[in-house]
């Protein structure tokens, strides 16, 4: 489905309501501080938060291979979002994959978590002194996604801030991740453009996130 399709998709639905939603959706794909992918990423990661798994989730996939995510990417972000979504909520996104005929995964080698460093690190010492067990559960997660293949970690910590927008966590969590898009060469422009993308998933929580990190 391309993204003509998907407007016709809408369309159908109903005309006036497509014309609102493609207006909106030109304002994401216009944004000049976030590369192609990113932009596929927000709206795929928009859809696990909704969770949206019918014809937004399709057309976001079909839209993100049109502007050259490879399907291996498409999985890794599920695999990456998983701790911080859901894991329930992920199972049915691969199944709507394999239902959108995406191929099988082509990476099948066993996990290898990586020694924390860095922001990342910081994040789990400081937990520790909240709550111990928490924190190991954490440096577990953390540790079997930040540096795998296929994605970045700007692109990684992109894909999370779109989450701390939708679940308006705005303490930890949020600076954690600005944190380690700069670090990933992310620049103030490059969140602003993010926090103005993810408007369309909702104004009220934009709004609230661009006060939050102070832009």
């Amino acid at each position: 489905m391309t993204q003509l399709a998907g407007a016709d998709a809408l369309s159908a639905l109903d005309p006036v309501f497509a014309q609102l939603a493609v207006g909106a959706g030109h304002n994401l794909w216009g944004l000049t501080h976030l590369t192609m992918r990113e932009k596929a990423f927000v709206c795929l990661t928009a859809d696990l938060c909704h969770p949206h798994l019918d014809l937004p989730l399709a057309m976001h996939v079909q839209m993100a291979l049109a502007n050259g995510v490879d399907a291996e990417s498409i999985r890794e972000l599920y695999r990456h979002l998983a701790p911080y979504v859901g894991y329930p909520i992920v199972v049915p996104a691969f199944q709507r994959l394999i239902e959108l005929g995406l191929p099988e995964a082509e990476d099948t080698e066993a996990v290898k978590p990586a020694p924390l460093t860095g922001p990342l690190a910081r994040a789990v010492r400081d937990l520790e002194d909240v709550d111990p067990g928490l924190a190991a559960f954490s440096e577990d997660q953390l540790a079997q996604r930040w540096a795998r293949p296929h994605l970045s970690v700007r692109e990684r910590a992109i894909a999370c801030l779109t989450v701390d927008v939708f679940y308006q966590t705005f303490d930890e969590s949020l600076r954690l991740h600005a944190e380690l898009a700069k670090a990933g060469g992310a620049t103030d422009d490059t969140l602003r453009d993010l926090l103005c993308g993810v408007a369309e998933f909702g104004m009220p929580r934009a709004w609230a996130a661009v006060r939050a990190l102070r832009l």
